[in-house]
């Protein structure tokens, strides 16, 4: 372990300061932690807190939650999905089944109580939590060999390295100079919440095309006791003012296919919400010196669904395993390697989708993929594992992630655990590690 030379002041020690304690900061607090590194997590807030989110999980996004230890019992939202009922910017409708009996494919839980259980999983694998803590700013040690970092009300940490995991406008990039002015994401998204919800979304996981939103859509996605959470996302295109989605927002709930969908007894709890998303993992800074940035301060949510949860606990993981393969004295070989495993678990997928976004823009290109998807019964049931990321959407391009059992895995927390094979790893590579 690091052991810095005293100087005056209060000091904190750490293998490696992670701020932000959402999915890919508890993710790679985990995996670090599970390898027997000291880690530290900051975050300016009390948990549990909200986050702005659809709070779907996909296929991908559950594989690894599994792996990493998350108890679904401790998530009191977790609402697990069996289908998704897909319509048409034409009206046509149609329900695209999960595999039954082999585990979860999708699930909702709101992002207050899934967030508040990946702190606790991570306080549980020895993971030191500060909450209501901000970062503040940092500086290289005068040898280079570590950061000493300055949190509000914490004094200095001491660190070898630092994930940043703390969001699209992340302070950490800000303070190293990297961040890009007036930057607001490739998306943009609106959520509330609705209870007393009577009609058939308070069961149904609902992806609506509109022809006005497009490529975008918008969603109801199931909690329980009636709740659902509804919002819409559309691309940033330039042409879209913040007005015209405020007045698209009033519209929404009052079409009459939504409205049919949540009852007439549906009510809009608390005000609505918008947040952007970042969708730029192709030509974002991803590290820089002993820096990783993780999440969606790598910019790494899909660009065609705008799902994000999966991505944001893969890149922790991977920033994690890189960390600890390179061990505490060779930052340069930690950013190769995580800069080299994002580009290959991620980029082609966001590429992929990026290309299938622009079909999308189309009523034509949403009409027909809907009714391709909906042709059969195996077109229908692998479409829902496509859309839900059971595998990445551009395994077809990446020869190397190939296997033998494509679309043909369980589910995560399938009865059968020994089918599972999350497509991360949460364990490090074996081997020295350079640590002192």
């Amino acid at each position: 372990m690091y052991r810095p030379r005293p100087y005056p002041g209060r000091v904190l020690e750490t293998d490696v300061l992670i701020v932000g304690a959402g999915p890919a900061g508890t993710a790679a607090a985990i995996t670090l932690a599970r390898a027997g590194r000291r880690v530290t997590i900051v975050d300016k807030a009390k948990f549990p807190r909200d986050k702005c989110c659809g709070d779907g999980l996909t296929t991908g996004a559950l594989r690894i939650l599994h792996d990493l230890g998350l108890d679904p019992t401790t998530v009191p939202s977790w609402t697990e999905v069996d289908a998704a009922w897909v319509r048409s910017p034409t009206g046509r409708e149609v329900r695209f089944p999960m595999p039954t009996g082999r585990g979860v494919f999708a699930a909702v839980a709101r992002r207050t109580d899934l967030d508040a259980a990946m702190v606790d999983l991570a306080r549980a694998n020895g993971v030191t939590v500060h909450e209501a803590t901000a970062f503040a700013s940092l500086a290289a040690t005068p040898d280079g060999e570590a950061l000493d970092v300055e949190a509000t009300g914490l004094g200095t940490i001491r660190t070898r390295y630092l994930i940043a995991a703390d969001g699209v406008w992340s302070p950490v990039r800000k303070s190293l100079g990297l961040n890009e002015p007036d930057y607001l994401g490739e998306w943009h998204a609106f959520r509330q919440y609705y209870s007393n919800v009577t009609g058939p979304a308070a069961e149904r996981l609902y992806v609506w095309f509109e022809p006005d939103l497009l490529p975008g859509y918008a969603w109801s996605f199931p909690l329980p006791g009636g709740d659902v959470n509804l919002g819409f996302g559309v691309l940033r295109d330039g042409k879209r003012r913040i007005q015209d989605m405020k007045a698209t927002w009033a519209d929404l709930p009052n079409r009459p296919h939504i409205a049919e969908a949540l009852g007439p007894d549906a009510t809009a709890d608390a005000r609505h919400l918008a947040w952007p998303i970042p969708a730029r993992v192709d030509t974002v800074t991803l590290t820089h010196e002993r820096v990783l940035f993780v999440g969606d301060a790598a910019r790494v949510t899909d660009p065609l669904t705008g799902e994000g949860i999966g991505q944001a606990l893969q890149t922790g993981i991977l920033a994690a395993q890189a960390i600890t393969s390179a061990g505490g004295f060779d930052a340069p070989q930690a950013r190769a390697r995580y800069e080299r495993s994002v580009r290959h678990h991620l980029l082609a997928d966001h590429r992929m989708s990026t290309f299938l976004g622009r079909a999308l823009k189309y009523q034509w290109g949403a009409r027909g993929s809907v009714r391709v998807a909906g042709m059969t019964r195996w077109t229908r049931e692998n479409f829902a594992r496509w859309l839900f990321e059971d595998e990445p959407r551009a395994i077809a391009l990446t020869p190397s992630r190939w296997h033998r059992r494509f679309l043909d895995r369980d589910g995560a927390y399938a009865a059968d655990t020994g089918r599972v094979q999350p497509e991360v790893s949460t364990l490090p590579p074996g081997g020295g590690n350079g640590w002192a």
